[in-house]
């Protein structure tokens, strides 16, 4: 489970139900889905659903990723990342 929103870069909890997934688990957070064409995954096209939560007692074990993706391209993550 990845920690973030793709594209506006905002923590996303693994036990709450403010992400949304794609096939390939691409993860954004609802208001960014808001913005994005026909409410479609940017990356691949794909349906977006809300992601499930992982129960507390699964997270000792099987933590979520802290590893951080960020879209290049993202209107959001555009404002947030600094330019290269």
């Amino acid at each position: 489970m990845r920690p973030n929103c793709e594209c506006c870069d905002r923590d996303l909890s693994p036990s709450g139900d403010d992400a949304l997934i794609c096939s390939f688990e691409c993860t954004w957070c609802a208001d960014c889905v808001r913005s994005f064409p026909d409410g479609a995954c940017p990356n691949c096209g794909g349906v977006l659903v809300r992601r499930p939560s992982r129960a507390a007692h699964k997270l000792l074990s099987a933590p979520a990723s802290t590893t951080r993706v960020l879209t290049p391209g993202c209107a959001a993550s555009a404002a947030v990342a600094p330019a290269l």
